[in-house]
């Protein structure tokens, strides 16, 4: 009796015959029946009647990973080709292969799909089965698709070894890598969870990894968000209020005024998962890294993949989105400016406006308020436009931007992006008192409460205190790094320092969040222009506003004084200590200035180092690089690139974030480059410019965007938070009532 019911991994067990294995142990053998329930409750605690379905291309290891998960869950295996398809045939696979032809094949492989149930099983796919869409539509209902995503040379390689000489879909002039490739495309559509298998893992450790990812697809408490405010004992009492990944994403900033992290930090890719990404697009790289930072109860993995094709699809003027280009000796650039506004804001704000337009409910209107420095304003105008008709109805924008604070085309820019949904407001003042204020909207209940009530509206973020805009901006970090490794500039492994022209420091965060995800990167440098706030912070440990005044300079997007970010990273390396986080910043607020402890000060700078930037010094290197190399570099690119200079010790390969098109400020580059008369008209001067045949050429985007006529009034306003106010009741009328 007892032999009836010993595991046999490649045996088709219905769910009927089980019952009726357990019925008869319970009557004869009661101990042996409860070791079995216990065994069985376990698996079925983390599958229930749920399948765990396993797909992947021949060679990806489903069959014998299967066995393992199965083993490992003491639940039923079942295997597509010898279990079902084989017996419904009566035949190998191979035999009906090459009985029927491909075409047919693929057919009686999806009528044997449609007629196949089971449930609490681990089921292994054949390679083919995905490209059958009625049949894996049937078999996904009852269960969690783990796609093996291994790459293709490594699948080659097995295929080799297996002596494999046939596929489904091989004909004369097909070889096995263009079927695999083409493949790609049905695995992407259907996989729930994924699992990066690199050239020599083992079939156990992916076994393991498909039990963690399958909770963590069962289980989306386990990624919550946090405050960089709240305090330990605080969150023990608030188990009740988490907040998760599209609750951040719509409320931006936290209540007490903090910023919102993950509470659980962010995921760590093994070494063999990073590589096998070196052979992959920047899209697919931006897939593998978001969906491990946004878990698929927030936005599913077909949602995502949807979302990151709109955003880089066809809005990049460069088909590798975020390039690396070589300048000289050891250092680096990486173009972040190929985006439709010019600059490096893109990357997030492509795609932000299209999550925020998924996780919102769809019972209100949401007004994004935005401050901008230069760059973002633009940026956020373009993406939350390009949304569809009917989320554009519910979903407007307004931009603060400081008046007098911004290049002359960064302006005429942000006039231009004003569509019918996104307007941007300049503010007597500077950048600073922009983002304040928004911050002081945000937690003035009242206020926002007023504007629900009254107006049904509610106010939401699109700055980088939104989380959902670091996250994109990590990927073109890591991309980077496997650019360098593909282009064989180094092993993977092998460390770089990147230098990143900062301000509101959250461009050099993702840097860092990238190195903890696993990204080999030695020595974060923040470079500041005169307003070098950030600059004796990281060198002294103490952040003084005493006396400063904000200076206007040829590099704007980073006169800011006031770095939200830095708040994030603060909480990062004091443990999550929220207490501590408040108790600086309510220092800095009341008195202007706070210090680090020594241990606090030493953690950040093996992490970080500093220099500045004067404005003589960022036109001399615009000067210095394109009379050498006929590269021009913007001013921000500049400030960089004289602080990495200065920094670098030689002994890696350096990255210099290039965050923004030379296009956008003409007028210091025509400077730079000496030439005498410099016309005031953005499009002239644009003009002027190509008529130098530069690297790279002006942006065209920005060309189009500033001969549009039309949308070239916009509202100016004091700097008075009522006045803010009453801009964004104006908009909201107009808007949505």
């Amino acid at each position: 009796m007892f032999q009836v019911v010993q595991y046999r991994p490649l045996r088709l067990i219905t769910k009927t015959s089980l019952s009726n294995v357990y019925l008869k142990l319970m009557l004869s053998r009661p101990v042996a029946f409860a070791q079995i329930w216990k065994s069985w409750f376990s698996s079925h605690s983390l599958i229930g009647n749920k399948n765990i379905i396993l797909m992947g291309p021949p060679g990806a290891g489903k069959t014998t990973i299967g066995r393992i998960v199965g083993q490992r869950l003491d639940c039923p295996v079942i295997d597509m080709d010898d279990d079902v398809l084989e017996t419904t045939w009566n035949m190998s696979v191979s035999e009906k292969l090459q009985d029927v032809g491909n075409e047919q094949f693929l057919e009686e492989e999806g009528k044997a799909l449609l007629k196949f149930s089971a449930s609490g099983s681990v089921i292994s796919l054949t390679g083919s089965n995905p490209m059958h869409a009625a049949g894996m539509q049937h078999v996904k209902k009852n269960g969690i698709v783990v796609y093996l995503d291994v790459p293709t040379p490594v699948i080659m390689s097995r295929l080799k070894s297996m002596k494999v000489d046939r596929i489904v879909g091989q004909s004369p002039g097909i070889s096995f890598k263009d079927i695999l490739e083409f493949r790609k495309q049905f695995y992407k559509k259907w996989y729930d969870v994924r699992i990066l298998c690199g050239g020599d893992i083992a079939a156990e450790v992916v076994a393991e990894k498909v039990l963690d990812a399958v909770k963590r697809y069962q289980n989306s408490e386990l990624e919550t968000f946090i405050s960089t405010r709240s305090s330990r004992s605080g969150r023990s009492m608030e188990k009740d209020s988490h907040k998760y990944f599209s609750d951040v994403v719509i409320e931006g900033l936290a209540p007490d005024g903090g910023l919102f992290v993950p509470e659980r930090g962010l995921p760590k890719f093994a070494a063999g998962e990073w590589q096998s990404l070196i052979e992959a697009t920047y899209i697919e790289r931006a897939q593998v890294i978001l969906e491990t930072c946004i878990h698929p109860a927030d936005i599913p993995a077909f949602k995502l993949t949807e979302i990151i094709g709109t955003a880089y699809g066809e809005n990049f003027t460069c088909s590798k989105i975020a390039p690396v280009r070589h300048l000289a000796g050891n250092q680096f650039l990486l173009e972040l400016f190929h985006g439709p506004t010019a600059s490096f804001k893109d990357f997030a704000l492509q795609i932000v406006p299209h999550i925020f337009a998924y996780c919102i409910p769809r019972s209100c209107n949401y007004l994004v308020l935005v401050a901008t420095s230069g760059d973002t304003g633009s940026a956020v105008l373009d993406g939350f436009s390009r949304l569809r008709d009917a989320d554009k109805q519910r979903i407007a924008v307004m931009n603060f931007f400081p008046e007098d604070g911004v290049s002359p085309i960064q302006k005429s820019q942000m006039i231009g992006c004003q569509k019918e949904n996104a307007w941007s407001v300049g503010v007597k003042s500077d950048f600073d008192f922009c983002q304040t204020a928004i911050k002081q909207i945000f937690t003035n209940s009242d206020y926002t409460g007023f504007l629900t009530v009254e107006y049904g509206t509610t106010l939401a973020a699109a700055n980088s205190i939104n989380w959902a805009r670091l996250l994109p901006q990590i990927v073109y970090h890591a991309s980077a790094y496997l650019d360098l490794v593909h282009q064989h500039i180094i092993p993977f492994g092998s460390p770089v320092d990147v230098c990143i022209p900062t301000g509101n420091f959250g461009n050099i965060l993702a840097a860092l969040y990238a190195k903890m995800m696993g990204i080999p990167i030695r020595k974060c440098i923040c470079a500041s222009n005169e307003n070098n706030v950030l600059t004796d912070f990281i060198r002294t440990g103490v952040y003084d506003l005493r006396g400063r005044k904000l200076i206007p300079t040829f590099s704007p997007a980073v006169d800011i004084l006031k770095s939200s970010n830095l708040e994030r990273y603060l909480h990062l390396i004091a443990n999550e200590d929220g207490q501590l986080v408040t108790q600086l910043y309510n220092q800095l607020e009341n008195q202007g200035y706070f210090q680090l402890q020594k241990d606090l000060l030493e953690k950040l700078q093996q992490d970080l180092v500093a220099g500045w930037c004067s404005e003589e010094d960022c036109l001399a290197a615009i000067h210095s690089v394109y009379s050498t190399t006929g590269y021009i570099l913007d001013t921000h690119t500049a400030v960089a690139k004289v602080v990495a200079d200065r920094l670098q010790d030689r002994t890696c390969p350096i990255i210099i974030s290039s965050t923004a098109h030379y296009s956008k400020f003409a007028p210091a580059i025509l400077r730079a480059l000496r030439i005498a008369e410099i016309n005031q008209n953005p499009v002239s001067q644009l003009h002027l410019l190509s008529s130098y045949s530069p690297l790279p050429p002006v942006h065209w985007g920005l060309l189009e965007t500033l001969k549009k006529k039309g949308n070239e009034d916009h509202q100016v306003c004091a700097a008075d938070m009522s006045m803010l106010m009453s801009c964004i009741e104006t908009l909201i009328q107009n808007h949505f009532m």
